[in-house]
């Protein structure tokens, strides 16, 4: 006697195909975690602060170094902290955060200078996301919109590979499931590196450098704008005086590090 249902019964892959496809789904991803552990011991990635060897489960960074990153912790007071006093008066901003403390010689100095200077736009994807992680819980992201990562001009994108801040906002929409637009804003050229400008110098780097290709890919929306360093504001400046062209538009700033002055 067959207690049990009758094979004819049962449901086969023709009739119900989410079980061929999620059977063929756990299968995938179990292989792509063998064969990402594989190369984990062939090819072994580190640190980019202590170089020491990563876990497979981190990215960009160790967990002992992670843990030491000088956070600001602006998400607490992200109507008001030291970052939302630069654009005070100047452009309108509803929040603004920096992930972490920059100065040459802090924890976070070697990887942003690893994520600029030395081809590394998946330490940018992975910052993007750790910080969104962080941010989460604090409710930054709530009622944002869309991301506009700062352009690049297509000069210095040809001579980097990739735009960081590109990244970093990938990395950011990858947690956050909030779209990114890269098409809206194009930077015209490029003149000079902000890095050795002073304040008024980098005001006027960036004056008039940013165009606004498509207002209604904006219009009606809270912005988030993402780059990698804040030292001035004058480039985030730049890109919201050009971006408050689009109809009812409101703007938040999120960078990876705030230069310490």
């Amino acid at each position: 006697m067959n207690c049990g249902r009758s094979s004819s019964n049962l449901p086969s892959a023709e009739d119900s195909p989410w079980i061929l496809s999620n059977s063929v789904s756990v299968s995938m991803t179990k292989k792509n975690t063998i064969w990402n552990r594989l190369l984990d011991t062939i090819l072994p990635r580190h640190c980019s602060i202590c170089d020491s060897r990563l876990g497979f489960d981190e990215k960009a960074i160790c967990g002992s170094c992670a843990t030491r990153l000088p956070r600001t912790h602006y998400e607490l007071t992200a109507d008001y902290n030291p970052m939302t006093v630069l654009f005070q008066g100047i452009v309108p901003i509803e929040k603004a955060v920096a992930f972490v403390h920059f100065n040459p010689h802090n924890a976070s100095a070697r990887l942003i200078y690893a994520i600029k200077y030395y081809r590394h736009p998946d330490y940018a994807m992975a910052m993007g996301e750790i910080m969104a992680k962080e941010l989460l819980s604090s409710g930054f992201f709530n009622d944002i919109d869309a991301i506009v990562p700062v352009p690049l001009s297509r000069r210095r994108l040809h001579q980097r590979g990739y735009n960081q801040s590109e990244y970093l906002a990938r990395g950011v929409s990858k947690i956050t499931s909030i779209p990114v637009i890269t098409k809206a804003l194009r930077r015209k050229h490029f003149l000079q590196s902000q890095t050795m400008l002073g304040h008024t110098e980098r005001q006027k780097n960036v004056e008039n450098m940013f165009v606004l290709r498509d207002a209604s890919a904006l219009s009606d929306r809270h912005i988030l704008l993402i780059d990698d360093i804040c030292t001035t504001g004058a480039t985030a400046m730049a890109c919201i005086q050009e971006m408050q062209v689009a109809k009812n538009i409101r703007f938040s700033i999120l960078t990876l590090g705030l230069t310490d002055h």
